[in-house]
């Protein structure tokens, strides 16, 4: 992953000079459009749109342009047009990433999230987008149905979907995300034995020797030589399996009669056993990732130190941006991928976050 993208005001984002000749716009008070003169400006930088003969420009190139002086919109400054945008439901935050993507060498228009960017060098009819960017503050509910959908329909354009999060100095950082599919068989284990478990509180204890299949296959924790205590999202993944039977004084226990036992001191305990069957049935060692603040860390075959960091969520759940921003940046510090669980209905789906430098 790369590191994050922080934007420092500018000291040199100052109004060059005035470029000749500068082009006359109108605004109607709801949008700014130019004569045949303007359409210089979307042959050659990709500006506006087509609009009979002339122009027509969204209010961040608009305001763009002004404050570069390559238009003069009559009556009105740059500081008096960007008072008539600025009632717009956050107007300012999407001017800026408007124009940090420009000032990196970006051609970018709006639509069909808040921005499409193409590739450098690339314009409307003489290229394609690279990107599409939604624009949030770091203040924003990440609504993970909603996200999921937006990746989808950007990968079926063949488009990389990117969040630009604009904090409150005003900062920008990017983030790429991504919709993984797990490698089929991470790893290769043998078939497991069949062991009898008594239940312990909400764990469970088996009898077995150090050195067991358990513990070859990254299960359970040591309590002597003797005992090994397996987690609750263990003990059901191995119910599931038919690999524990788990007995109590008063008989067996099913694995719906566990996770309700469970289940009462943990809420999340059915999402998170939906998460570590996935990766558990794709070859994956799912570890508890509570010291890192997540739900699991996850190995990937022989691996001594854990790929990702992975935490559960239900599919119309909402984090802040701000929670997924310190998740991010904890993962890039131990050098480990960023996923979210989302459980719905017909299975998992992954979320992936990674900071990137456009």
């Amino acid at each position: 992953m790369c590191c994050p993208l922080r934007i420092h005001p500018r000291a040199h984002y100052n109004p060059q000079a005035t470029i000749d000749p500068v082009v006359l716009a109108l605004f109607d008070g709801i949008t700014v459009r130019m004569g045949v003169e303007g359409k210089s400006l979307y042959e050659q930088s990709g500006y506006g749109r087509p609009d009979g003969n002339g122009l027509r420009l969204s209010p961040q190139e608009a305001l763009y342009l002004l404050h570069r002086q390559k238009i003069e919109v009559p009556e009105y400054t740059f500081d008096t047009l960007f008072a008539e945008f600025g009632d717009q439901q956050n107007f300012m935050r999407s001017f800026l990433v408007y124009r940090d993507l420009r000032e990196r060498g970006y051609v970018v228009q709006t639509g069909p999230h808040d921005f499409r960017v193409f590739r450098r060098g690339e314009k409307p009819g003489k290229g394609e987008s690279l990107y599409l960017v939604r624009v949030l503050s770091e203040r924003d509910p990440i609504r993970f149905g909603t996200l999921i959908k937006e990746v989808v329909a950007s990968r079926n354009m063949r488009k990389q979907y990117v969040l630009a999060v604009v904090d409150d100095e005003d900062e920008l950082t990017y983030y790429e995300i991504k919709l993984p599919k797990l490698a089929d068989a991470c790893s290769t284990l043998s078939a497991l034995s069949r062991h009898d478990a008594v239940l312990v509180g909400k764990s469970a204890m088996v009898r077995i020797p150090a050195g067991s299949d358990l513990e070859l296959a990254g299960y359970g924790k040591r309590l002597d030589p003797e005992r090994l205590i397996l987690s609750p999202v263990e003990l059901l993944y191995l119910m599931g399996t038919g690999t524990i039977t788990l007995v109590r004084r008063t008989g067996t226990l099913n694995p719906d009669e566990f996770l309700t036992i469970a289940g009462e001191t943990d809420q999340e305990l059915a999402i998170k056993n939906a998460v570590y069957t996935e990766l558990r049935t794709h070859g994956y060692t799912p570890r508890t990732g509570y010291k890192f603040g997540h739900h699991f860390r996850v190995y990937c075959g022989k691996n001594v130190h854990s790929d990702l960091l992975v935490h559960a969520v239900e599919k119309e759940a909402e984090l802040q941006m701000s929670v997924i921003s310190r998740s991010v940046r904890l993962a890039h510090s131990v050098k480990k991928k960023m996923f979210f669980g989302a459980v719905h209905s017909s299975g998992i789906q992954f979320v992936e976050f990674a900071r990137i430098k456009l």
